[in-house]
Formats: structure tokens, sequence, C-alpha cells
């Protein structure tokens, strides 16, 4: 196994951005592969290391730029300040994510018929309203993903298939709003599973979370759990 990494400069409208892209060329390329979408503090370390995880099980694997290049919050009032004009413009996150699912199916490594995405807190949200817009994605996975439908996408069917890991306790998005989107995705034409994890809150995959005022604590078992979904899900969309 040889992982290649290269970061990958593109635009969207005005704004200059980076995203980390990895694969193993042990494999016959172009590869399957899958977006990453960063949760609130931006492109961090957190969502590089999952690409090279996902690069280690085949895939190919892009880490993509919301907030533009070397741009990263550093807590979570800076977090919230940039994440807050996507919540409220969803035309500008979808328009933004879109840019991310141009630009990688246009590398030479990238099999374009092939592409899912998965994100994470923020970025659950970011790939759910890509699927939302019906984009011509195989895929999406949410881990512990905001919910809130974006109000612009009423009547679009969804092509991709969906997969939301969701911990029940999470405050950022409680059981009332999981069903709200089963519906939602029900009356888009969806395929899709929802896993819920009980005793379990917000952040759950992150090691370093552990603010239980604030309802972000890392569960070993949930992380366990989501990432062989994932990994059951994308063998299924992907291969």
């Amino acid at each position: 196994m040889a992982l290649k990494t290269q970061d990958v400069d593109y635009r969207h409208d005005d704004t200059l951005l980076s995203g980390f892209f990895v694969y193993d060329d042990a494999h016959a390329l172009p590869r399957p592969t899958v977006l990453i979408a960063h949760a609130w503090a931006g492109r961090d370390d957190f969502v590089c290391n999952k690409a090279r995880k996902l690069a280690e099980l085949g895939y190919a694997a892009f880490a993509l730029d919301m907030y533009g290049k070397g741009v990263l919050g550093n807590g979570p009032d800076e977090n919230g300040r940039l994440m807050q004009p996507f919540m409220a413009d969803r035309e500008l996150l979808q328009g933004r994510i879109g840019a991310a699912l141009d630009t990688v199916r246009a590398l030479p490594q990238v099999d374009p018929s092939r592409v899912a995405a998965m994100g994470f807190c923020f970025g659950g949200l970011c790939v759910l309203d890509l699927a939302r817009t019906g984009a011509d994605v195989n895929g999406v996975v949410s881990f512990h993903g905001l919910l809130t439908p974006p109000g612009n996408t009423s009547g679009r069917k969804i092509r991709g298939k969906v997969l939301v890991l969701h911990g029940y306790d999470d405050p950022m998005a409680p059981p009332e709003q999981v069903h709200s989107l089963g519906r939602e995705l029900t009356e888009a034409g969806a395929d899709w599973q929802i896993h819920m994890y009980g005793n379990t809150v917000h952040a759950f995959t992150n090691p370093l979370a552990n603010d239980r005022a604030f309802g972000t604590v890392y569960d070993l078992a949930a992380d366990r759990r989501s990432w062989q979904s994932m990994q059951n899900f994308l063998a299924e969309v992907l291969n």
C-alpha cells in the first residue's frame, strides 16, 4: 500500500478553497470516491484522517472545504461564526458543496459514476443538502448531522441512497427532527436508513468531544458501530 496525497485548490464563485485528496495507488484507477464534509471548525485533521482511512479501504477520498483555503475556527464562538452564513443561506451551502462534487468528478483518479459523500455534524447537514438538491451521487452518509430542512428543495426527488447515523439523545437534532427527516426523505422518494444509538449525544465519533453540558461526548461503541455501518453502505452503493 502506498497512499498518495495532494491538496487540490478549487473555487466557488470568488472563494478559493482547498481539498485534501488521497488514494492508494496499489489499486487500479479510476477509483470509487467519497467526498467528506467537515464539522463546524473547518477542514481539519479529523476529516483528513478519515480520508486516509477510506483510502486504506480502497476508495479515493476528498476532504472538501466549505470555508476557504486555510480557514479554520479556533473554538465554539469562531466555529459558529464560520458556519452561520451557510445555515442562513442554504443555496450558498448547496452551491459550495456542489463545487466540491464537480471538482472531484474531474480528477483523473476518480470514477465519476461512483461517487458518494459523507459528513460530520455541520458536514452531515451539507451532504444531506447535497442529496436534497437531487445531485447525482450514489449515496450520502450523515454522522451526527444537523437535520434542519433547507426550505428550498420541496418537491425534488433524491437520487442517491441516504444513511443517517445519529445519537438518540443528541440535543442539536432531537428525535422529533429525526422523525421529520424520515418523512421528508420518504416524500422525496429516497432509499433511506436511519440508525439511532441509545444513550448517545452529539459528536460521538470525535475522541476529543468531552463537553456533556454542551451535548458533545465521544462514544466508542457508537463510533465503531457507525463506521461499520458506513462501510456496509459504501460497499452497497459504490461497488
